[in-house]
């Protein structure tokens, strides 16, 4: 498990922005709407989380549509489950994404 997801997760505006983008995917300006940072400060965030590949980034003309990537976000679940020692982890992992 890469230190990267760790440390893009470790933000709380970060987590805003992935749970933002569980409900679908949103473009650069309207997550941005959302915060009160600047948008440098916003545009930092969005690229940590894009570094870590837990966001995917696709442009249209000129502006960016973001998603979450799901799968690394599970992974990353999975692997602390696996390093507190859950012996349930899977059914953890399913309550938590409910």
């Amino acid at each position: 498990m890469r230190n990267s997801i760790f440390k893009a997760l470790a933000h709380p505006a970060r987590r805003q922005v992935l749970a933002l983008l569980r409900k679908g995917p949103r473009l650069a300006g309207d997550l941005a709407a959302e915060f009160e940072s600047s948008w440098p400060t916003m545009s930092r965030h969005l690229a940590v989380l894009k570094a870590a590949d837990l966001i995917t980034a696709e442009r249209h003309g000129n502006q960016i549509l973001y998603r979450v990537n799901t799968s690394v976000l599970e992974d990353a679940a999975t692997a602390l489950l696996g390093l507190i020692g859950s012996d349930n982890g899977d059914d953890e992992l399913k309550e938590a994404a409910e």
